[in-house]
C-alpha cells in the first residue's frame, strides 16, 4: 500500500509538472498584450514597457515559468492583475464554493443513479427499465442552460420554494448556502444521472449472468444478499471511476451551471479570468483543477482496491 501510494504521489506530481508547463505556454499565447489591456489602448510605449517590466513579462520565457512554479509551490500565486486581490485567497475561496456545490450534487447524483440503474438491471426489459432508460436519456441530452431555465422557472417563478439566483456572500457556511445550493446541484445531477445509471445498469445485468450468481441463488442464498453482498460489490467498479473523474469535473467544469444561477464557483472564476486575460487568475484556477482531477483518480485507484480484492496495491 505505502509503495502503490508513493508511486502514485510520484507520477501525480510529474503529471502537475508537465500540466503547469503546458498551463503557462498556452495562456503566453493568448491574443491580446496584458500590458495594453491593463493600460488601455492610448498608453505610452515608455508606459507599457515599464508595467511590461514590473510584471515580469519582459523576462525569458524559461524564467518566467520557473519563478511561477516556484513562487506557486511557495503558496505565492500572485496577485490578480484584474481584481488587484491575492490569486491564493480568491482561488480557494471560489474552491471552497466549487466544493459545496460538487459535494451536494454528488450526494443526491449517486445514489440517485446507482439506485435507478440497479432497478432498471432487475427489472430488464419491463416498463420500468423502460421507462428509467427513456427518462434519463431525455434529461441529459438537454444542455445545462435549458435544464437550469427549467428548474428556475418551476421552482423559483411559480412555485417559489428555492431563489433563482444562486450568488452568495464570501465565507458563506454551507447550512446558510444551502437553499441556493438546491438548484444548480440538480442541474448538474440531471448532467450526470444518464450516464452513471445507464454503466451501473450495464454492470449490474453483467455480474447477474456470472456463474456465481446462479451458484449462490442454488444453494439458498436470500436474493436480496446476493444482489446487495455480491452483484454490487463487481458491478459498481466502473462506476467509482466515473464518480471520480465527475468529481473532478464537478470542481471546475460547471461553467454553464454556474453562469446560469450567478453562482461564485471555480468555473465562473475561470470565464471571469479568461475573459479579462488575468494571466496569473487563470493559471492558478487551471492549474487547481487539474490538481483536483489527479486527486479523484488517485481515490478511484485506492476504491478499486477495496471494493474488488483482486487487485492488490503494491
Amino acid at each position: 500500500m505505502a509503495r502503490f501510494l508513493l508511486r502514485r504521489a510520484g507520477f501525480l506530481l510529474l503529471t502537475l509538472v508537465f500540466t503547469s508547463l503546458l498551463i503557462f505556454l498556452i495562456t503566453q499565447a493568448l491574443p491580446g498584450d496584458v500590458a495594453r489591456i491593463l493600460l488601455g489602448r492610448e498608453a505610452s510605449a515608455q508606459a507599457l514597457a515599464q508595467l511590461r517590466a514590473q510584471l515580469g513579462l519582459d523576462r525569458p520565457l524559461p524564467i518566467q515559468y520557473l519563478t511561477w512554479l516556484g513562487d506557486f509551490v511557495r503558496g505565492d500565486w500572485g496577485t490578480s492583475f484584474s481584481t488587484g486581490q491575492p490569486v491564493r485567497e480568491l482561488v480557494l475561496s471560489r474552491l471552497g464554493n466549487s466544493l459545496q456545490l460538487a459535494g451536494l450534487t454528488l450526494l443526491i447524483a449517486v445514489p440517485t443513479a446507482v439506485g435507478l440503474g440497479v432497478l432498471a438491471a432487475l427489472y430488464e426489459e419491463s416498463w420500468i427499465d423502460t421507462v428509467i432508460s427513456l427518462a434519463s436519456l431525455s434529461v441529459v441530452g438537454l444542455p445545462e442552460f435549458i435544464t437550469g431555465l427549467v428548474l428556475i422557472q418551476v421552482f423559483s417563478f411559480r412555485l417559489g420554494w428555492l431563489p433563482a439566483n444562486s450568488s452568495i456572500a464570501p465565507g458563506t457556511g454551507l447550512v446558510a448556502a444551502l437553499p441556493y445550493l438546491v438548484l444548480p446541484a440538480l442541474t448538474a445531477t440531471l448532467v450526470l444521472l444518464a450516464y452513471v445509471a445507464r454503466l451501473t445498469r450495464a454492470s449490474v445485468l453483467v455480474e447477474l449472468g456470472r456463474p456465481y450468481v446462479r451458484t449462490a441463488v442454488l444453494k439458498g442464498v436470500p436474493w436480496r444478499r446476493v444482489v446487495i453482498a455480491h452483484v454490487l460489490r463487481n458491478a459498481l467498479l466502473p462506476t467509482i471511476t466515473v464518480i471520480a473523474i465527475s468529481f473532478g469535473w464537478l470542481i471546475s467544469g460547471l461553467i454553464v451551471v454556474e453562469n446560469v444561477f450567478n453562482y461564485p464557483g471555480l468555473g465562473r472564476l475561470l470565464t471571469f479570468a479568461i475573459a479579462r486575460r488575468d494571466i496569473p487568475l487563470l493559471q492558478a484556477v487551471a492549474l487547481v483543477a487539474v490538481l483536483g482531477f489527479a486527486l479523484a483518480n488517485l481515490v478511484a485507484d485506492i476504491l478499486y482496491a477495496v471494493f474488488n480484492p483482486r487487485i492488490t496495491l503494491r
